[in-house]
């Protein structure tokens, strides 16, 4: 079962600043830092906000490049690991994003983003089991977290396993009741499963929240 309004992406938690940017504004802000990094190769700060640009424009090889780099100064800098896991993937160099992410855990056992990461990686892998290993240990870890309960919801969707992942994505929506994309996602569940009416009920509730009809018109015909 694919959900259109719900992507298990890492994207969840890549905390990368200005985002209300429009891509000529960061590329603005890029080729300022890159200037300033012209006189300051070794300033660990400006090489991470540089790399964090990268990702926003998906500039994947080059955020890469930046944060191995940051690393290169630094050893173990938990930040340009996570990223660089998270660039690694997109170009599909598994191998490298598994070892980043690794490396992660081997200081910090619990950090969230890695154990999301490794577990998001393995289920693109087909290490299915592995993955919802992993995924179960993070919804252990952080029973409040909204995004490990939609993360392993997701992973259930793609296993085939709806009802759980309804589950999943209730507890998501208790924790963070204004997410649209979660209710929109259960919604889109229970349409699977022949439940119109509570669909009907999530759809109206997005309504209310500010999604148009227009972006759900194609949901809220199939609940009639």
């Amino acid at each position: 079962m694919k959900i259109r309004f719900f992507s298990i992406s890492l994207m969840f938690f890549l905390a990368l600043t200005v985002f209300a940017q429009s891509t000529q504004e960061l590329r603005d802000s890029l080729s300022v830092l890159i200037r300033q990094l012209n006189y300051n190769q070794s300033n660990i700060d400006m090489r991470l906000r540089k790399a964090s640009l990268n990702m926003q424009l998906e500039q994947w090889q080059y955020a890469i490049d930046e944060y191995s780099d940051v690393l290169k100064l630094e050893d173990g800098n938990l930040t340009a690991l996570r990223y660089r896991a998270y660039a690694y993937e997109r170009i599909g160099r598994h191998q490298f994003a598994r070892a980043d992410y690794e490396a992660v855990l081997k200081r910090i056992p619990d950090n969230f983003e890695a154990l999301l990461g490794l577990a998001l990686l393995n289920q693109k892998d087909k290490r299915v089991t592995m993955a919802m290993d992993q995924i179960n240990r993070l919804v252990e870890l952080y029973p409040d977290s909204a995004i490990a309960y939609a993360a392993r919801a997701g992973i259930e969707l793609e296993r085939n396993m709806p009802d759980l992942a309804e589950y999943d994505f209730g507890e998501a929506i208790r924790l963070d009741p204004s997410n649209a994309d979660y209710i929109i996602s259960r919604a889109e569940i229970r349409i699977a499963l022949g439940r119109k009416r509570e669909a009907r009920e999530d759809l109206q509730r997005v309504l209310s929240l500010g999604i148009t009809h227009a972006e759900i018109a194609d949901l809220l015909r199939q609940c009639k």
